[in-house]
């Protein structure tokens, strides 16, 4: 439990503990503890939602006298999770057996977005996967919503109720998908352009244009999504990539005149610094270097790649230094297994260790928080403790369960950045939605295990 330290009627507020964050790629710097700031006895000074300071606690008490500091012992405070591939329809549908991505759709998936249509039920499952998220330590998220305006309105009104800094779309969908669940190209604009009217820039809320993917949108639909962008220039593009071999083969039969499947997005004008793609298992070499003029991101989702068959995700060509690709992390609930981070770093470690590459704790936690603030163009306000951004950030509990206390036993907190690189790894392995003692929201208690129901 947080134990109150001080206290005083003043506006400023501050947490301490131990504090780990990224200033720097740690894939892009000559030594991997370069990127990384780590203060084993910090104090975080928040004012307003924003971070005023963070330091040395012994340097900054006495500069901050009267201020009332809540104290988290034994545990590891770290920025937000930025989960940049989510799809919030799919929550009652996670573990569905059996299927590859295609018959999986057809069988699970459209058969479930259809029932968010109807405002209320969309609004209860957007209430339980926010509530979920925030447990899990995830304070902004990439989201898919429906088809339907509906679906995408319950987000939103459930997300700014909890003052998140949230990004979603309503999905574009005019063909290859059940007539229940088909809009038009012209639908599917005029749709999304009152959505973008309404509700981007609200709040902390953001934008993103959703065609589902090449498979089930017409060329015309794929042309209306990029006039969205064209009329609003600072919005989102959110699809999916080349994530099933089987994928790629159709959608080389439904775009006969592209040279590829990243082509047909590029023809249509969405490959864009704000496209975001989602998998990206299949890429070929000239995909990734074209992703990387383009400034545009993938979203790399290690439990729904394995879940799927989709294939192993080339972490480590997409972040060679002669073509960079910007990546994140993904959840893909609900064809990823977890909303846990730490559960989808687990899956990431794997998948890269089967390629015979290593991923260290520093280079995972890159990718799921700053690493996933610049995917999304946010690492301004977001993605690490750096003065001025807004104050999202968890409290990770390195003790959480046995078997973690047990791994992580020595004296806390680590000294060096070396003895937190090996507690963070481990908790990284183990854990999962049991680790996160608390998530704050622009400086905000939102959750705390010890006071969850």
């Amino acid at each position: 439990m947080p134990t109150q330290t001080k206290t005083s009627v003043a506006s400023i507020k501050a947490i301490r503990g131990a504090f780990l964050d990224f200033i720097a790629d740690p894939f892009f710097v000559p030594e991997e503890l370069e990127s990384v700031r780590y203060i084993p006895d910090g104090l975080l000074i928040l004012e307003n939602g924003h971070i005023q300071e963070l330091g040395e606690y012994e340097q900054l008490k006495n500069k901050y006298p009267a201020v009332p500091i809540t104290a988290y012992s034994d545990c590891l405070i770290m920025p937000g999770f930025i989960d940049t591939h989510i799809h919030f329809p799919q929550t009652e549908m996670i573990a569905a057996y059996g299927e590859q991505l295609l018959e999986w759709l057809n069988k699970y998936t459209f058969p479930v977005e259809s029932k968010f249509k109807d405002r209320d039920y969309a609004q209860k499952i957007a209430s339980f996967f926010l509530d979920e998220l925030i447990k899990n330590g995830t304070t902004t998220a990439l989201v898919f919503a429906a088809v339907f305006p509906e679906s995408v309105e319950a987000f939103f009104t459930e997300a700014s109720q909890r003052n998140l800094r949230m990004i979603c779309g309503k999905v574009m969908m005019d063909r290859n998908a059940p007539e229940f669940l088909r809009d038009t190209a012209i639908s599917s604009y005029e749709d999304s352009k009152k959505l973008i009217q309404k509700w981007h820039k609200n709040g902390r809320l953001l934008y993103a244009v959703t065609p589902r993917f090449a498979v089930t949108s017409t060329e015309e639909q794929l042309r209306m999504a990029a006039k969205l962008l064209e009329e609003f220039p600072d919005v989102y593009l959110h699809t999916h990539l080349s994530e099933n071999v089987k994928e790629v083969e159709l959608v080389a039969q439904l775009f006969p005149e592209s040279k590829g499947y990243l082509d047909v997005y590029d023809r249509a004008g969405l490959v864009k610094e704000r496209s975001i793609f989602a998998h990206g298992v299949q890429l070929r070499d000239d995909e990734f270097k074209r992703l990387s003029e383009a400034k545009s991101a993938i979203s790399f989702c290690p439990t729904s790649n394995l879940f799927l068959g989709s294939g192993l995700f080339k972490l480590f060509q997409a972040k060679s230094k002669k073509h960079p690709v910007k990546v994140g992390l993904g959840t893909d609930v609900g064809g990823g297994t977890s909303f846990s981070m730490l559960q989808t770093a687990n899956k990431a470690y794997k998948i890269v260790q089967l390629q015979g590459d290593k991923l260290s704790a520093f280079k995972a936690l890159f990718l799921a928080t700053l690493g996933g603030a610049k995917v999304l163009c946010l690492e301004d306000k977001i993605g690490n403790f750096d003065a001025g951004k807004e104050a999202d950030f968890i409290v990770l509990d390195l003790k959480a369960t046995p078997l973690m206390a047990l791994r992580n036993s020595q004296t806390p907190p680590a000294k060096t950045k070396a003895e937190i690189a090996e507690k963070a790894f481990a908790t990284m392995i183990l854990g999962d939605d049991r680790a996160i003692q608390a998530t704050y929201i622009a400086g905000e208690l939102a959750y705390h295990k010890n006071q969850a129901n």
